[in-house]
């Protein structure tokens, strides 16, 4: 019987948009995976989630995801109420799934600050890290001790089609008063008027 492909997707998805379900798509097409879980983070060690409360970011992330059958969204770092990191977030999932094969998408953006992270070498002992580069960005930029450790055998870069579109990008349009209709799916667009979020700009990505 073959193993179960389960993949955790975290961020704060604040909000969530077309580009992270893009990506998941991506990773379900490439590697043949079952299900993807988004995770919202919930207090997050290495940056701010902005305006946007957990159950709203959670909310969104819901509407968003509905339409797909391997898509899921799990509470489990929202509900944890303390700084979560991925490695024990893995854990988590090894220890409640453990007949399951774990992946981790995260982009090269984040990746690139891996060796800052709470037990790299664990994370790649624990599942196997998809890393989803953007057309154009170059590996080369990192620094080359975290080029060395991309360069394991658990580590899979990724090409995910180029959508110019980001969390603080939507934020910034709706505090403008701009359509931000096809860059976030139309019920989280709905969402967003009617919590009347994002009115006042955020700084944080």
């Amino acid at each position: 019987m073959a193993l179960v492909k389960l993949a955790i997707m975290g961020g704060a998805f604040n909000p969530i948009h077309i580009g992270h379900l893009a990506c998941a798509e991506e990773a379900v097409s490439h590697f043949g995976l079952d299900e993807v879980i988004f995770m919202p983070t919930g207090l997050a060690p290495h940056k701010q989630t902005g305006s946007g409360c957990s159950e709203e970011r959670y909310e969104m992330a819901v509407i968003a995801t509905a339409s797909n059958p391997r898509f899921e969204v799990s509470r489990y770092e929202i509900d944890q109420n303390r700084v979560c990191y991925t490695v024990d977030t893995l854990r988590h999932f090894r220890a409640e799934k453990p007949s399951a094969e774990l992946f981790f998408i995260t982009g090269t953006d984040a990746v690139a600050e891996i060796l800052q992270w709470k037990e790299p070498d664990e994370i790649l002992r624990l599942a196997t890290l998809i890393a989803a580069r953007r057309p154009g960005y170059s590996l080369e930029q990192m620094p080359a001790e975290t080029r060395r450790f991309l360069q394991q055998e658990r580590v899979r870069i990724m090409e995910i089609p180029c959508i110019d579109v980001s969390s603080s990008l939507i934020r910034k349009r709706v505090s403008q008063g701009k359509s931000i209709r096809y860059l976030v799916p139309e019920g989280v667009e709905k969402f967003i008027e009617k919590e009347r979020l994002y009115l006042q700009e955020q700084p944080q990505a």
